[in-house]
């Protein structure tokens, strides 16, 4: 049996597998923000950088994708996202509801942040921009998976207008 996997990140453009099936997606009562501090992919500990994660708000919503793994690769795909996602315990795994465009109800695995993980964090977006400018962490720069996950929301007919704000004002801070 096949199980599937929310993408709102990073895992839009680097899920680590191949999905026998993607869709488009949407998950009530959080929203996609730049509220982990990365230590290990996307900064170090001296200098962190910026990830994306869910944050619970009750009227919140985040647009992504539903991502299907084949049943056949159902384990190595779940130890290499435990790997990954799970590396600093800032993420909880949880099943979450998603609902599709055509009002299908999808069961999907996802990583919700830990509000009372010290990587959790709540910046203006000023300061989440010079911070993404300048890190690089193990999996490289910051503005690496800025600049991918805007790329790849704008693709998906994703708007999200504080990563709009932030791509421009990184770009600036960084002149790229």
């Amino acid at each position: 049996m096949s199980f599937w996997v929310f993408g709102y990140g990073s895992l839009l453009w680097n899920p680590g597998f191949t999905p026998t099936q993607s869709v488009k997606a949407r998950l009530h009562g959080y929203h996609r923000s730049f509220c982990m501090l990365s230590i290990h992919h996307r900064g170090t500990e001296t200098d962190p950088g910026l990830v994306l994660a869910l944050d619970a708000v009750p009227s919140g919503q985040c647009t992504g994708v539903a991502l299907q793994v084949a049943a056949t690769e159902q384990d190595s795909v779940l130890t290499a996202l435990r790997e990954r996602e799970l590396i600093s315990s800032a993420y909880i795994e949880q099943h979450v509801d998603l609902e599709t465009d055509a009002g299908d109800v999808i069961s999907a695995l996802a990583y919700v942040i830990d509000p009372d993980h010290p990587q959790y964090c709540q910046f203006e977006l000023e300061r989440q921009a010079q911070m993404i400018a300048r890190a690089a962490g193990g999996r490289g720069p910051n503005t690496e998976y800025l600049y991918n996950t805007a790329a790849h929301l704008t693709q998906l007919g994703i708007k999200d207008s504080d990563m709009d704000w932030l791509v421009k004002r990184v770009r600036a801070l960084t002149a790229t």
